[in-house]
């Protein structure tokens, strides 16, 4: 009662074939395993930047954050 055991399963996998058919289910798995390469791909650009890049980046938004801290206290003084 408390979990499906191999032949559910296999019974399950039958029906599935049966209503999709194995084509329709061919190309879900073909776009399901290029969605996953291409966010491996992005993930692996990402992990190829210089360090002097990455540290560069940092600094720059670092500073952005600083400027909007600086106008925010601008916009509560008094005129």
């Amino acid at each position: 009662m408390g979990g499906l055991s191999l032949w559910h399963w296999l019974i399950v996998l039958v029906i599935v074939v049966l209503v999709f058919g194995t084509k329709r289910l061919g190309n879900v798995g073909k776009d399901l395993g290029e969605a996953v390469k291409g966010f491996k791909k992005g993930m692996r650009d990402d992990d190829d930047k210089p360090a002097a890049q990455l540290r560069d980046d940092s600094r720059d938004a670092g500073q952005q954050s600083s400027d909007t801290a600086n106008t925010k206290q601008d916009d509560r003084t008094p005129r």
